[in-house]
């Protein structure tokens, strides 16, 4: 119970990682909001996920920064407090560089990094306000650092969000908020089935490319995360952490059977 006391927010709750993120910090004792833009989604969640007391859901445009400000304000009304911020509220777009739109483009941006920028600002707010100190946790992935076509805006959009985080990371270190990433690798949610894994041999290819051998579960990033809002990640800020089987280091193909 190592979250004992603290209130979390975390958005692209409604499932994936975000859903498990929500269940890891239930489980280590934080009470949580959950936001997704998928309202029935999110009810179902909460419902199964933890007591009454413990959760709160709010549907959320996280594009919106009225909507991000409202489940800031959300937390502190009810749990009187605002210890985690994990923005994780992510699209991705499986499409040929030069098919992309503007309308494309403007989408995937939006969700994954504009709204992790109002998520940063909206959550250093409210901690500043208690009288600082918290950890503001942005969701990003292994393409922010590895070059993949096909889902270019999506890899662009993660690109920025490590930027943001060692930039708010340096902003916010004076209020003794510490602002840290995860980058997964390909982990077994409903989005990676969709783009990273449209065929078999896309499937095939991704395995090849990952040591372990096998695709991360949920639950493995959500520990990961779980470890960096906890006292223990105390002098880790501005750092993005891989929870990746050993995709970023591979300089080779391994044999997949």
């Amino acid at each position: 119970m190592t979250l004992v006391g603290k209130v979390a927010v975390i958005t692209g709750a409604a499932r994936g990682i975000g859903r498990a993120c929500a269940e890891r910090f239930l489980q280590d004792g934080a009470k949580v909001v959950i936001a997704d833009i998928d309202g029935a989604g999110l009810a179902k969640t909460a419902s199964e996920i933890g007591r009454r007391d413990d959760v709160r859901a709010v549907e959320a445009d996280v594009t919106k920064r009225g909507d991000v400000d409202r489940l800031v304000a959300t937390a502190a009304e009810a749990f009187g407090r605002l210890d985690i911020m994990v923005n994780n509220a992510g699209i991705a777009r499986k499409q040929d560089f030069l098919d992309v739109t503007e309308h494309d483009f403007d989408d995937v941006i939006g969700v994954n990094l504009k709204g992790a920028f109002f998520g940063v600002q909206a959550a250093a707010r409210q901690m500043i306000a208690q009288g600082g100190g918290g950890v503001i946790i942005n969701m990003s992935s292994i393409n922010a650092i590895l070059a993949n076509p096909s889902i270019a805006t999506y890899a662009i959009s993660k690109g920025g969000m490590n930027q943001l985080t060692t930039i708010a990371s340096v902003a916010l270190a004076p209020h003794r908020i510490r602002v840290v990433g995860v980058g997964p690798g390909t982990i077994l949610t409903e989005m990676v089935a969709s783009t990273i894994f449209s065929s078999p041999e896309a499937r095939h290819v991704a395995l090849s490319r990952t040591p372990l051998g096998r695709c991360g579960e949920p639950s493995e990033v959500a520990a990961v995360t779980a470890f960096l809002a906890g006292d223990d990640a105390s002098y880790i800020t501005g750092q993005t952490i891989y929870p990746d089987g050993g995709r970023l280091v591979l300089n080779y193909t391994v044999p997949v059977t």
